[in-house]
């Protein structure tokens, strides 16, 4: 099957995600014989570029899975929620970048370097994880194996790309003029932080907070896990940072963390402090490693320990982990 070519559709073509998930197939030489761009009316005159040619957007119906062996969703979970079942009765098999399937019994929820042997369990429909729990699990699960979580904090500190075209533009105007003409966020956000991703629920969380610990539960097989979640858009155009603080059930040493996470595929340590090398969203954007740095014991519990990570939100928090899926599944590695 690995010589094989396949008709991969990007659904959402035209938005900030799926345009990275096209450019990320092409760089990763994924087997497309035929790439079907598809997004919603208002983008039907425009086209994408793939492997120097122009391909003409198409408008989401159901008719255009027909033959379409993978569909990558970056449209929203309304559409993800009606479409994916109508692509994968056809035979399509889904790759779903949305919240609408990610905690549904029965989906998997895959980092391909954590849990990628959930994805034999699908049934036409997989889920590619949060931007911001995809980097904290890539980094936590070694950690685990070796030391056994015992409980999880996390404050993020994610860019606008995180929120779509709009959300950059909005900042690139403030910066630029002080204002912004049409603002995706309620308040500005040049020169702000934000305490605010998502909708807040009734208990004060956002839904942004949940789905971090629920996904990060789900991904990692620990149902009961004692994890909590602060989530802070700012200023950044992309690449989300994280503040990540951890707790384990047995002892560990500093060079024994960096030795394990030095050669755990798809992570990079920058921890030099020295020097001043740590991880930075300027230094991680285009990139598609996950970086890891500030790794220091935290004094005030038993086992204690405090990490800096940072990814390219649309790059391994969204693209490049969607396409890695699709090559696990063509490939099985």
């Amino acid at each position: 099957m690995s010589n094989s070519q396949f008709i991969v559709a990007v659904v959402g073509a035209t938005g900030l995600v799926g345009q990275k998930m096209i450019q990320v197939l092409e760089e990763r030489k994924f087997p497309v014989k035929k790439l079907v761009p598809v997004a919603s009316e208002r983008s039907l005159d425009k086209s994408v570029s793939f492997l120097g040619d122009q391909i003409p957007v198409q408008k989401l119906t159901p008719a255009v899975f027909k033959g379409v062996d993978f569909a990558l969703f970056s449209a929203g979970k309304k559409v993800s929620r009606e479409f994916a079942p109508i692509a994968a009765e056809q035979g399509t098999v889904v790759v779903d970048n949305s919240s609408a399937w990610r905690m549904k019994p029965g989906v998997p929820l895959v980092v391909p370097e954590v849990n990628p042997e959930t994805c034999s369990n699908h049934s036409g429909i997989i889920a590619n994880p949060n931007c911001s729990t995809i980097q904290m699990v890539l980094a936590l699960y070694p950690l685990h194996k070796a030391f056994g979580l015992k409980r999880v904090i996390v404050s993020t500190y994610q860019a606008v790309s995180g929120s779509g075209s709009k959300a950059v533009r909005q900042l690139k105007e403030e910066i630029s003029t002080g204002a912004s003409s049409d603002p995706y966020y309620p308040y500005p956000i040049a020169y702000n932080c934000l305490p605010h991703i998502d909708l807040f629920d009734r208990d004060g969380y956002t839904f942004e907070e949940r789905k971090m610990m629920l996904e990060t539960r789900k991904i990692l097989g620990l149902p009961d896990l004692p994890i909590t979640a602060t989530t802070v858009r700012v200023p950044v155009k992309t690449g989300h940072s994280e503040s990540v603080n951890v707790e384990f059930n047995r002892p560990f040493t500093i060079n024994k963390v960096v030795d394990i996470l030095s050669n755990t595929p798809g992570i990079v340590v920058q921890d030099q402090t020295e020097k001043n090398i740590y991880p930075m969203p300027l230094t991680a954007e285009e990139r598609d490693e996950v970086f890891v740095g500030r790794i220091r014991r935290d004094e005030s519990v038993e086992n204690g320990l405090n990490l800096w990570i940072v990814a390219d939100n649309l790059r391994k928090g969204a693209a490049t982990n969607a396409v890695q899926i699709l090559e696990y599944l063509i490939t099985g590695n």
